[in-house]
């Protein structure tokens, strides 16, 4: 069965604040209803640019998938992805595992490098360079693993300790929630998913995904992994439409936002032209192709559900 994942990146619902979560859990569970089999949030405290900046509203990533769990019944639910530098790894590990517990063994730990200058200034978050990023990922992710599956883990990191952690109760799913690296950086990146990760996320075009995969699976030979073992993952958006006359015009707009190369990260067109579109997308090797709806209503979603369970099989 192939497995389809929706995000929610947007909150500009033009509702009132006190009907902003319900909106949100609405367009939860007309995915899980339609045949989606997870849920992603992003872990952001400022709305990115491209969605109207720090002006716009935004809806802290943990603290909404807790809530979501009670929603929810059988998609999987994590953060796509979770920047290192926001919180410390033990306490990361502590409410990811809550989330299994909440939600029933359905937690994903999604987790990265972190990239959004802006609002570690404007919070306070410390933004180290990018090699210390990565260096802090890697502590992470061990930490992390460690709390997931040990009774009383130590780990003596450089930037990160703990000593004898005790997480009870315990993740629900055997094995604890899976680990998803964010990101497509060859060296050190990729290098991360083969050696740490369940799972890999990766952006771009398909040109970008045939290339990034190839070199996914040369890392996991080079540590002795089966690259079979890490299920990979593409994060795009899709619009559905009626005609081909709307499929250039939400092209020519995303063109003046994002430039060419963002359109062709993007699945757009009618009914069967998504589906050619999906289709190629997992033919160059994604196996769960996640998708915000940017345009999608409840009921946009359960059509776009709709569409892929009944066109590939989703779960």
């Amino acid at each position: 069965m192939t497995r389809f994942g929706l995000q929610i990146p947007n909150f500009t619902f033009g509702l009132d604040d006190r009907e902003r979560f319900g909106r949100v859990a609405e367009l939860a569970t007309a995915g899980e209803a339609s045949g989606f089999s997870s849920v992603w949030v992003m872990d952001h405290f400022y709305q990115l640019p491209a969605l109207g900046g720090a002006e716009q509203p935004i809806l802290e990533a943990y603290t909404l998938l807790g809530a979501l769990a009670a929603r929810t019944s059988t998609v999987e639910l994590g953060t796509l992805v979770t920047g290192v530098t926001y919180r410390n790894p033990a306490m990361l590990a502590k409410m990811v595992t809550t989330l299994d517990v909440i939600s029933g063994g359905r937690a994903v730990l999604g987790i990265g490098a972190a990239w959004h200058d802006v609002e570690h200034v404007g919070l306070g978050f410390e933004f180290p360079p990018a090699g210390e990023r990565l260096d802090r990922l890697e502590e992470a992710v061990q930490i992390c693993r460690a709390m997931f599956t040990e009774p009383a883990p130590t780990f003596h990191g450089r930037y990160y300790r703990i000593e004898e952690a005790h997480n009870v109760p315990p993740p629900i799913r055997p094995g604890g929630p899976p680990i998803m690296i964010g990101g497509g950086g060859e060296r050190r990146t990729l290098a991360l998913v083969a050696r740490y990760a369940d799972r890999c996320n990766v952006a771009g075009d398909l040109d970008t995904v045939r290339h990034k995969l190839p070199v996914l699976r040369e890392h996991c030979e080079t540590v002795e992994r089966d690259p079979a073992t890490v299920t990979t993952t593409r994060l795009g958006s899709l619009f559905l439409v009626g005609t081909d006359a709307e499929a250039d015009g939400i092209r020519t707009f995303l063109d003046g936002i994002g430039g060419a190369e963002f359109v062709a990260g993007c699945t757009i067109g009618t009914e069967d032209q998504v589906v050619e579109q999906v289709a190629a997308i997992l033919d160059a090797g994604v196996q769960e192709p996640i998708f915000n709806l940017p345009l999608a209503d409840p009921a946009g979603v359960r059509r776009v559900g709709t569409l892929l369970s009944g066109r590939f099989g989703a779960d």
